[in-house]
């Protein structure tokens, strides 16, 4: 090779060094991220909408976004027996969100509950359940996070008594009821049945509503998913496992996927907080992800009839009046005559576990503030419960629920008037 053309060779090399050293320097400057190659690209995409249905199935937008607010922002207010907790920013903006922080930051805040700085967060959040999801699938939430639009929006200070808003009681609370862990296979079950208990219980939380707590706010593991009251709510979460509650031993698994797709199934329907789970959360579930999560449920309920109260103290003939001409005048119109309901829209009332449990809660709270299932794909236009709270004191609340559930065989405890306005709020604390 000449001299010369040498010359130009070195000469051409440095003037594409010295473009692609331009272009950088300007791409940098613009904010706009060099492209990285397209397999690469793919394989980001992938993990977005990996990322995306995992945070559907942990139904992380409801607590992250206030009404009306910008997805993922925070601020909403979550109230607990201890005072207020206000959700975090999660969208990618640096000052007040998460865009500075690492997958390793996030994978310790679902793992471990730390922050970003080390600090220990409220459980609240509830990495006590998120501590069993994998590195993998904590990296591919984390990687959708940070595809968001940033949002400047400051978190709120939480609004909690002393000393529960102290670092020091929270380690403490840590060192009774947490540890880190990781999420075991059972080899000697199905991998089915492996993927519905990882669901649920990682992701999926569901021991957050469904098991009792403590007064300090833990809940216990040996009564999981056994049911308990929802603090603040006026809401009962009831037993997954105990026929006389859910009764899922009796259900097929068909029943279970429909009622999670859709809100409603031959057996029940969902409303209040289940209502919002269902809409935010289980409907965009593939199929197979549901029945897994029946199998799992399925393998925990106990397989017996509804049981039935027997022996309960008849109630006052007076209030048995009034309850069945409350009934006759107001309800009978859309759960028939006898209780019976209509298949697809009204549920019947006779024999129905959720009139027969023990905990009251949800009977008053649909009384009161009307029932209403989600709309979701598969049910765009549920039928729905108007309110009576301003229609119906507490006395004639408790009579009409006293009559549902003594009539048509039902034989349940009644309701005492002091028993609705407890739940109302009314009540002297």
């Amino acid at each position: 090779m000449s001299r010369l053309r040498r010359a130009g060779v070195v000469v051409g090399l440095g003037l594409l060094i010295l473009a692609a050293g331009l272009w950088w320097w300007q791409a940098g400057r613009s904010g706009v991220p060099l492209s990285p190659p397209a397999e690469l690209r793919a394989g980001a995409a992938s993990r977005v909408e990996q990322g995306a249905y995992l945070a559907r199935a942990g139904n992380c937008m409801l607590c992250h976004t206030p009404t009306g607010g910008a997805p993922y922002a925070g601020g909403r207010a979550i109230e607990t027996p201890f005072g207020t907790v206000y959700s975090s920013n999660l969208t990618p903006d640096r000052e007040t969100g998460i865009g500075t922080w690492t997958s390793v930051d996030f994978w310790r805040a679902m793992h471990e509950g730390r922050s970003k700085d080390g600090s220990l967060l409220l459980p609240a959040f509830p990495y006590t359940s998120f501590t069993q999801v994998s590195q993998d699938d904590a990296n591919a939430l984390f990687a959708y996070l940070r595809s968001l639009p940033a949002v400047q929006q400051p978190n709120r200070a939480h609004a909690l008594r002393w000393p529960y808003d102290s670092q020091l009681a929270l380690a403490a609370w840590r060192t009774l009821y947490f540890e880190p862990m990781a999420f075991q296979s059972d080899p000697a079950r199905a991998p089915e049945w492996n993927r519905g208990a990882y669901l649920v219980r990682g992701l999926g939380h569901c021991s957050a509503c469904h098991t009792s707590r403590n007064r300090l706010g833990a809940v216990d593991d040996r009564l999981d998913l056994s049911g308990g009251p929802m603090p603040m709510q006026n809401w009962y979460a009831p037993s997954l496992v105990q026929a006389s509650e859910a009764g899922l031993g009796e259900w097929s698994s068909d029943e279970i996927v429909r009622l999670l797709q859709t809100g409603v199934a031959a057996s029940a329907s969902v409303i209040g907080p289940m209502a919002e789970v269902v809409l935010h959360s289980t409907q965009y579930l593939t199929p197979q992800d549901l029945r897994a999560i029946a199998v799992y449920l399925q393998s925990l309920a106990q397989h017996e009839s509804t049981s039935r109260a027997s022996g309960v103290a008849p109630a006052p003939a007076q209030a048995s009046a009034l309850g069945a001409d409350i009934y006759d005048t107001q309800c009978a119109g859309c759960h028939g005559d006898n209780g019976q309901g209509v298949a697809g829209a009204y549920p019947a009332l006779a024999g129905n576990r959720a009139v027969l449990m023990t905990p009251t809660a949800n009977l008053v709270q649909v009384v009161l503030h009307g029932g209403f299932a989600p709309a979701t794909r598969g049910n765009p236009r549920p039928f729905g419960m108007p309110p009576y709270k301003l229609e119906l004191d507490d006395r004639s609340v408790a009579a009409v629920l006293t009559h549902i559930r003594s009539a048509w065989g039902n034989n349940a405890a009644p309701l005492r008037e002091l028993d609705v306005a407890r739940y109302r709020g009314t009540a002297q604390r």
